[in-house]
């Protein structure tokens, strides 16, 4: 039985957005019908806000916004950072990135440093509005987030940034790692807004914690650090994505 909490979760890349620019208007539809039926709607993604925006594209503007797997968040468009690296940490951190020779993205609540590539596919998805500046790391006000886009060891610079007590997302199916700061996550994000009765969709390492919160947790496609942990799976693919929301959204008992 799908529950009645009213308040849904989406993550974004892999779950609701397939080709890292747009949702399909099957889900975008599914999700209205859901706020139609009374549910308060939240996205948290890893990308940050800035990022967030132009899959967006305008719809859903009431909705909460979770950027940066919880570092970020966005209530009636303001943007503020909730969790931010300490100078030492970072300073930390930037000592194992150089010992592996890294390049990474660095984001600011806005704008945003990257010292890696010039082709890595993670640059598509990188300020595709055009809101931001790229800038010098030093040139950041904070840093919000950290992800490693190439190593001469992922696998020890991962487990570096473990060491010095961060929460760390290593994707390996896209050979990247995520630095967060402290034990910030999506579902800490959500706890601190007052949010503990929920529904989730997500695909990935970073939505454990949120499916595993969940009321009715939906992992989309088939990850396998989320065995067991969401009541459903879906094919990822917008129409098998689209029927669940839909589905859920018809699950909504109405008020009296």
């Amino acid at each position: 039985m799908i529950s009645s909490a009213r308040t849904t979760v989406f993550d974004i890349d892999g779950t609701l957005c397939f080709d890292g620019r747009a949702i399909d208007s099957r889900i975008l539809a599914a999700i209205e019908a859901c706020e139609h039926a009374g549910h308060q709607l939240v996205f948290a993604s890893a990308r940050p806000v800035r990022d967030l925006l132009p899959v967006l594209d305008g719809a859903f503007p009431a909705a909460t916004l979770i950027g940066g797997n919880g570092s970020l968040v966005s209530i009636g468009g303001q943007v503020r950072a909730r969790a931010a690296f300490g100078a030492g940490e970072l300073d930390k951190l930037l000592v194992e990135a150089e010992r592996y020779q890294a390049g990474y993205l660095a984001d600011g609540p806005w704008d945003y440093a990257y010292t890696g590539p010039a082709d890595h596919p993670i640059l598509s998805r990188v300020d595709q509005g055009c809101l931001a500046r790229r800038v010098d790391l030093a040139d950041l006000p904070s840093v919000v987030k950290f992800l490693v886009v190439n190593a001469t060891d992922m696998a020890a610079l991962a487990e570096a940034g473990r060491v010095l007590g961060m929460t760390v997302n290593h994707h390996l199916d896209e050979a990247i790692i995520d630095f967060a700061q402290g034990t910030t996550n999506k579902w800490e994000a959500l706890t601190s807004l007052g949010i503990d009765e929920y529904n989730a969709f997500g695909n990935d390492i970073n939505d454990i914690d949120l499916l595993r919160n969940a009321r009715h947790g939906v992992r989309v496609g088939a990850h396998p650090s989320l065995d067991g942990i969401a009541r459903v799976t879906v094919a990822p693919a917008p129409g098998a994505v689209a029927a669940e929301i839909s589905r859920l959204a018809a699950a909504t008992p109405q008020p009296e």
